[in-house]
Order: structure tokens, then C-alpha cells, then sequence
């Protein structure tokens, strides 16, 4: 296929459906309790409901919402340090456009900047590095944030800065790993899954093997899974069929973008810039063992952290919100008892409902606070994405 709306097609939605209903009737498990497939990325959780998916599967399929969004589990207390880092009265600070509205224990990038901090959004930390360039008289700083589908790109602006010499550049590191935040997930009792969509773009750069430990050790399926409507049901599809099949093994049905073995490329800078955190502390996950990383010694010039006064406080997030339950899979945005209500887009009280991939800010724009739960109807096929909240 090479054209978006092939990977749409209704047809083709149909046929899988129906092999897909197939193999949920062979499956003796089904008969006592929904399948739990967690899908890691949160852009997989915003396709699902922006095109119905979950109300064309069969009710003996239920997802559960992953950690995979960088903003979403930022504790609260890292975005206060970003705050007091863009307060600092020499700093340039730039960011991802997702990250100005996450709400701190005082207040948002956004709201420091309508006070007066000179915060900048960029589209990438080149283009932080381009404001370096620009003005020589100021610190500028990147807020790095993201799984390894961004650290590259970081590392390579990182490299560029160093060839260029450019002294008045230094990121702000919160890059987190996915492995062990998996592992984290699948050691939590409070949690039964039956198998994985593992996240595509993250894939992309580290390849499939990682993933092995969750067959070999836990004995759960998984399948990379592209962004698409046809990939996601293809990827269900091939989920089902391991069980069905008493298999156990990692599957890779983004092809035409994930390499097995990674982009080594990338790869290469990552390792040359960064190394592992002893520990990192995640919202609603706590302190996962090597699951962030830092800039390494030969790069300290670089580095926010050491440059520049940051409080490093651990900040509780609020008690009324429920954004760890929500980010461990144990209840559904929905089931929150601020969600819609005291929690909005407009007025957000955690990081899931700001995110354009948290899972509250998908249920959200695509008709959870309307109907409490998604609408079980199975229309057969239809694609185009869901109507949103009116």
C-alpha cells in the first residue's frame, strides 16, 4: 500500500473484523473475561478512538491505556524546575508545544511566560539551537523530553552545538526508555494483561529485539503496531492469533518503517551523549530503576542540570487527580472522578488531559465525557474518525 486511505479502507477493516471474530470464538478464555491488550503508545490510544476502533472489536477485546507518553508521566516536580530554569533571567527556554500547558505545583511553562519568563516554543531542538545561534548574549536552554523515538534527534543537536562550538546552548534532560517502564508494568499485581501493541515510532529506532524478555519471562505476546486503522485491528489480529495459536513471540507488523535491528545511526549518538540514570521518578509509576537518562561527563557543558540552580523537589501530584491509575491501567480515564468536570483541556489538572497523546485528552475529544465509557456498537467498518465532543 502506498497511500494514507488504503491503510483506511473499509473493506479490508471489514475482513479483518471478521477473521478477528473468528479467532475470539476459538479461544476458550474469552468465554469468562474480556482479553486485555495494553497498547504502550498513546498515539495508538488516540487512533483507536479517533476512528471507533473500539466499538467495532468484539466486547471480549478491552484495551488498556499505556504509559507511552513523555509528557503524561512527567512528575510534577520536573516541571517545576523547568519553570524556575525559564524564570532565570538570562535563559532563553524552548520546548515541545505539549509541554507548556502541563501544570506544575504553582504553575504551567505557559502561565511563566504570561508572567514574563522569555519561553519559546520550537518544533525541534535544532531549531532551539538556531535561537543559540541567534543570540549569543543569552543561555538558551531545550527541555529534552521523550522515549528513545526523540533522544536522537537531541543527541545529534547536542553533537552539532559541540562542532559548532556554541557555548550558550544546554538541554535540560528528561529522556525516558521504555524497557523498563514496560517491566514495571507487567511486575504491578494490580494488572492482568493477555498481550501488547508495542509502540511503533519508539521501534523505529531500537528495533524489536528489546522486547524479547516479555515473551521469555512473562509469557505475554507482542506486536509493533503502526498508527493507522488497518494496522492497529492487523495487529490485534496478530495478537489473537498467537493466543489462539499458543505462541508467545515478538511480531513486527510496522514493516515498512521498524527495523529489526534498529537504526544504528541513531543509536550511535544516543550512547555517545547520554548514559543511564541509577533511577528516574515517573507520575503515577514512582522511581523505575535505569529508566531516564543523563548527559554524560564529556557533554557536562551542555547540561542544564549542572549549569544552572534547579530545585529538584519531589512535587505530590494533586489528590483529587488520578493520572497514575489511569497511566498504570488500572481505571479508565472516565472512571476519574474529575474527569470532565474539574479536568479539562481548558482547565487540566494533570498531564493526560493537556498531551495531544494522553489517554484522558483522547477520551475527551472523541466522546468519552459524553458517554462515560465508550459506545460498544459494532458499525461494521466505518473509518472515518469519530465525532468528537460537540
Amino acid at each position: 500500500m502506498k497511500y494514507v486511505d488504503e491503510f483506511r479502507d473499509p473493506g479490508k477493516a471489514r475482513a479483518l473484523l471478521r477473521e478477528i471474530r473468528a479467532l475470539v470464538a476459538d479461544i476458550p478464555v474469552c468465554r469468562r473475561r474480556p482479553l486485555q491488550f495494553m497498547e504502550v503508545c498513546g498515539g495508538h490510544t488516540h487512533s483507536i478512538f479517533k476512528y471507533g476502533l473500539e466499538t467495532m472489536l468484539p466486547e471480549e477485546i478491552e484495551f488498556v491505556h499505556g504509559p507511552g507518553c513523555p509528557v503524561c508521566v512527567l512528575p510534577m516536580g520536573r516541571v517545576d524546575d523547568c519553570v524556575a530554569l525559564a524564570e532565570h533571567p538570562s535563559v532563553i527556554f524552548t520546548t515541545f508545544g505539549d509541554a507548556m500547558r502541563v501544570p506544575g505545583s504553582k504553575k504551567s511553562l505557559l502561565q511563566a511566560k504570561a508572567d514574563g519568563a522569555d519561553v519559546r516554543m520550537v518544533y525541534s531542538p535544532m531549531d532551539a539551537l538556531a535561537i543559540a545561534r541567534a543570540n549569543p548574549d543569552r543561555e538558551v536552554v531545550f527541555f529534552g523530553l521523550g522515549f528513545e523515538t526523540t533522544m536522537p534527534s537531541t543527541a545529534m543537536t547536542v553533537l552539532e552545538a559541540e562542532r559548532e562550538g556554541i557555548g550558550n546552548f544546554s538541554l535540560f534532560c528528561n529522556h525516558i526508555t521504555i524497557i523498563p517502564t514496560i517491566k514495571a508494568i507487567l511486575d504491578s499485581p494490580a494488572l492482568t494483561l493477555d498481550g501488547f501493541l508495542g509502540p511503533g515510532h519508539v521501534s523505529m529506532v531500537i528495533g524489536t529485539a528489546p522486547y524479547d524478555f516479555i515473551c521469555r519471562h512473562y509469557g505475554k505476546p507482542l506486536v509493533v503496531a503502526g498508527f493507522e486503522p488497518l494496522d492497529i485491528l492487523q495487529s490485534v489480529w496478530m495478537v489473537l492469533g498467537q493466543i489462539a495459536e499458543g505462541r508467545c513471540e515478538v511480531e513486527n507488523q510496522y514493516r515498512r518503517v521498524v527495523p529489526e535491528a534498529g537504526n544504528d545511526p541513531a543509536l550511535a549518538a544516543v550512547h555517545r551523549v547520554f548514559e543511564l540514570r541509577e533511577f528516574f521518578e515517573w507520575r503515577g509509576l514512582g522511581s523505575i530503576d535505569h529508566s531516564g537518562v543523563r548527559m554524560r561527563e564529556a557533554y557536562a557543558a551542555f547540561d542544564a542540570e549542572r549549569r544552572f540552580p534547579v530545585p529538584n523537589l519531589r512535587i505530590a501530584d494533586p489528590k483529587s487527580c488520578q493520572c497514575g491509575e489511569v497511566l498504570k491501567g488500572v481505571i479508565k480515564p472516565s472512571q476519574c472522578k474529575v474527569f470532565g468536570s474539574a479536568c479539562t483541556p481548558e482547565t487540566p489538572l494533570g498531564a493526560l488531559m493537556v498531551s495531544s497523546e494522553g489517554a484522558c485528552a483522547a477520551y475527551y475529544n472523541y466522546g468519552g465525557v459524553r458517554l462515560g465509557k465508550p459506545d460498544r456498537r459494532n458499525d461494521g467498518g466505518r473509518l472515518a474518525p469519530a465525532e468528537t465532543r460537540q
